[in-house]
């Protein structure tokens, strides 16, 4: 990841805190590029625990538990950028992020493989009844019997949620000899023979086993209530590794006892304990034909090395680039390096003008502009520039000083 820059805050004072056990090999990436003041935390911290630890970092990573709110954000004055080593970003308030000029990444396409093969596993296990059959084996029943267990092949797959995850079901299912259908609220163009349609009532009423894949949204939430589990097929199994409240557990607990739905899988919950050994309900405990996990849909060896590397790398590249390319909060931008200049980051509200005063205050300081690229979305604009020589402690304040701004960094 190392580059011949030398940045112009020294990289033994950048301080890095990971949290929730993230991959080793972030650590090393950060390590092997001569950072050394990486700290890792095992578990989640809670939000007095963190405001506390989080004064004086520059780089934050956490996973799904660690919930960084807007107090937090506001109590972290030198935090440039938060690595999510997951697939989604709803832990973090994007909004309070974006107005703190904080960059938030993620890793969106690293684990959806291991989710895509746990979907397929469960949807085998359920349907051959094979939760019922170990539980009578461990107890010394001999329970060989083929009434009410089917192969997956020639059965119909529903999925709600056509995106990365969801397209890799789709394609592991179908060479299992499934038939796909799918809804998703955005036009998606079909892998093989997957078909596409237009309500999710149109999917659930038709699909033998139907599996979750969207985000947490206020659409979503109870997206799978006691209405849309009318509509679906007598005895369906379903799946949720999305999101905790895309289900309402309530009214899904009544249809798996009234023996409408056959069986589910559930890997989120509304509700999550913060570290492993916590206490844990929910209302699908104690059922034979649920498969409960404890959110471990992502949770492979291969997984997270996937993951730590792709965060890392995106951290890595904004630190010292300036690149933000996958940011959710930052407007996107990728500068490419370029000899013998010094580059300047500035983060500002999107306001008219700001540009044309950064432009004259440089100007003012005699500094010559060798490339420069601006970006906004609706709330913040960034600049990148690249000037011809090292900028002056009088010029960096001054720039600080132009209306609007958030941050300035003087990269190298």
């Amino acid at each position: 990841m190392a580059e011949n820059k030398i940045t112009s805050y020294p990289k033994e004072k950048i301080n890095i805190l990971f949290l929730e056990n993230i991959s080793d090999v972030a650590v090393k990436n950060f390590n092997a590029a001569g950072y050394t003041n990486v700290k890792k935390i095992n578990g989640a911290l809670t939000e007095a625990e963190l405001m506390a630890a989080i004064k004086n970092v520059h780089l934050l990573g956490i996973r799904s538990k660690t919930q960084i709110t807007k107090k937090i954000l506001d109590g972290a004055p030198k935090l440039q950028a938060i690595g999510c080593f997951c697939i989604g970003v709803n832990q973090v308030d994007l909004k309070a992020a974006t107005k703190n000029g904080v960059a938030v990444f993620n890793a969106p396409y690293s684990n959806t493989r291991s989710v895509a093969e746990l979907v397929i596993g469960a949807s085998i296990m359920l349907i051959r009844k094979i939760i019922d059959k170990n539980k009578a084996a461990h107890e010394g029943v001999w329970l060989k019997e083929a009434s009410g267990s089917y192969e997956l092949r020639g059965k119909t797959l529903g999925i709600i949620g056509y995106g990365n995850i969801g397209k890799q079901v789709s394609v592991l299912a179908e060479s299992l000899g499934m038939k796909v259908i799918f809804f998703d609220v955005e036009t998606k163009l079909p892998l093989g023979n997957a078909e596409d349609r237009k309500t999710l009532k149109d999917v659930v009423k038709k699909a033998d086993i139907v599996t979750l894949h969207v985000p947490e949204l206020d659409s979503t939430k109870n997206l799978i209530n006691k209405t849309t589990l009318r509509s679906f097929k007598k005895g369906a199994i379903l799946i949720n590794y999305a999101r905790g409240e895309v289900v309402d557990q309530d009214a899904l607990r009544k249809a798996l006892l009234d023996g409408d739905i056959g069986g589910a899988a559930v890997d989120v919950f509304p509700v999550e304990p913060e570290k492993n050994g916590d206490h844990f309900e929910s209302p699908l405990q104690g059922l034979s034909n649920v498969l409960l996990t404890p959110h471990i849909g992502g949770s492979t060896q291969e997984a997270q090395l996937n993951i730590g590397d792709d965060v890392s790398s995106k951290l890595f590249n904004y630190l010292e680039k300036g690149t933000s390319t996958g940011s959710h909060s930052i407007p996107e931008l990728a500068l490419p390096p370029r000899e013998v200049t010094h580059r300047i980051l500035h983060i500002h509200h999107n306001m008219p003008g700001v540009l044309s005063e950064i432009n004259t205050q440089l100007s003012k300081n005699k500094i010559n502009i060798l490339g420069q690229y601006l970006k906004t979305n609706d709330a913040i604009g960034y600049v990148v520039l690249d000037v011809d020589k090292n900028l002056s402690k009088n010029a960096s304040d001054l720039l600080r000083k132009v209306k609007g701004t958030i941050k300035v960094r003087i990269l190298y």
